[in-house]
């Protein structure tokens, strides 16, 4: 009988630096306990995946084009492979998980690392955390067409029980923080899913990529140290104001005061001061409802309302925005409490069911495996 392999990917929550890590930012992300399984088993020709979330399966071929179905994350992770040199050999790879789909948690940079992993366990070959991340990333640029940063598939890959990630996403260096020191060591991150399905491959979030690009080009000209966003302040922004449209302006606003929310949020982390990472958290979500405007009434209503409830420090819209998550931080003795809360003042409002997810920072894929 042939053996199978498995791997696990955990999906993330963003805990700051939202929409900066594809103009040379800093985000701080953290994995979460929702993970992808894949399972590899060898096979005597072709290239299969299958899916428990969806019917049929998929074969793969070096000439095949992105279809806009599920199979596209894993396909285009075995098209990277190839573009590499990798042979990999003959399989059928079954995805099962239970990360929520579309709610802003990494759904699919956990797939695509799960794939990437497992891939590369198959075909005897090694890849350093960076390049299975960058791999990944182009895997979705490339094949799938989502313009998404390193962010997700970063902390997907290297992320390390019990901290957040903080990663320099110009130079992708990183830090680990800790999530379990000092008062922080109290809190608990709760996650609540609007239940609004967005997608990062199209639409407006392709439209704020492109305005941030555009700002980021303006200052660049004026002032040639400043590279990329990652690297302009707030006075070079100002310095160039009128040669911004309305809506660039606050893009690039957005990204440069996030940039510095995430540089104070490290200093507060490392004190383990909660009250101070939570005031960063709510400057972080009216930041994106008020300039970055890719917030909606269902994440305003949820973030608001965390924000009244008792042990709640902070809250914000998480992930790609249009919809998705909101994430608080939130005293561990007040979660049960303010779960319930949290649920019936949503319903009462929009009659929707929220899910609410509590979680602790977990292993990324490759700590997963060493530990396995």
């Amino acid at each position: 009988m042939t053996s199978a392999m498995f791997t696990y990917a955990p999906g993330r929550v963003n805990l700051l630096g939202e929409h900066t890590d594809y103009t040379g930012g800093l985000v701080l992300p953290m994995a979460i306990p929702f993970a992808t399984k894949a399972t590899v088993t060898a096979a005597a020709d072709g290239y299969v995946f299958t899916s428990t979330a969806f019917p049929g399966e998929h074969a793969s071929s070096r000439d095949e084009k992105a279809t806009g179905a599920w199979s596209d994350y894993p396909a285009g992770v075995l098209h990277e492979l190839w573009a590499l040199g990798i042979e990999v050999p003959p399989f059928r790879m079954e995805l099962d998980g239970n990360v929520p789909l579309g709610a802003g948690l990494s759904s699919s940079a956990s797939i695509e690392v799960a794939t990437a992993v497992a891939l590369l366990r198959h075909a005897g070959a090694m890849l350093e955390a960076k390049e299975i991340a960058l791999l990944c990333q182009r895997a979705e640029n490339n094949f799938v067409g989502s313009p998404c940063g390193i962010m997700d598939q970063f902390v997907v890959t290297a992320a390390t029980e019990g901290h957040a990630l903080l990663l320099n996403t110009r130079t992708l260096t990183y830090e680990l923080l800790p999530m379990n020191t000092g008062f922080l060591a109290q809190c608990s991150i709760v996650i609540a899913n609007s239940m609004v399905r967005h997608s990062v491959a199209t639409g407006d979030y392709g439209v704020r990529r492109r305005e941030l690009e555009e700002g980021q080009a303006v200052i660049r000209a004026r002032f040639p140290e400043a590279e990329d966003l990652g690297r302009a302040t707030t006075e070079q922004l100002e310095f160039v104001r009128a040669s911004l449209s309305d809506d660039v302006y606050k893009r690039c606003k957005h990204v440069i005061t996030e940039n510095a929310r995430v540089r104070q949020a490290e200093v507060a982390m490392k004190a383990g001061d909660a009250v101070k990472l939570g005031e960063l958290m709510n400057g972080s979500h009216a930041s994106q409802r008020d300039d970055f405007e890719d917030s909606v009434p269902e994440i305003d209503f949820l973030a608001a309302t965390a924000v009244t409830l008792p042990g709640c420090y902070g809250a914000r819209l998480t992930g790609g925005g249009f919809g998705g998550c909101t994430v608080s931080l939130v005293a561990s003795d007040d979660v049960p409490q303010f779960t319930a809360q949290l649920a019936v003042a949503y319903k009462g409002h929009f009659n929707i069911e929220a899910e609410i997810y509590v979680c602790t920072p977990a292993d990324g894929a490759l700590a997963q495996l060493e530990r396995a």
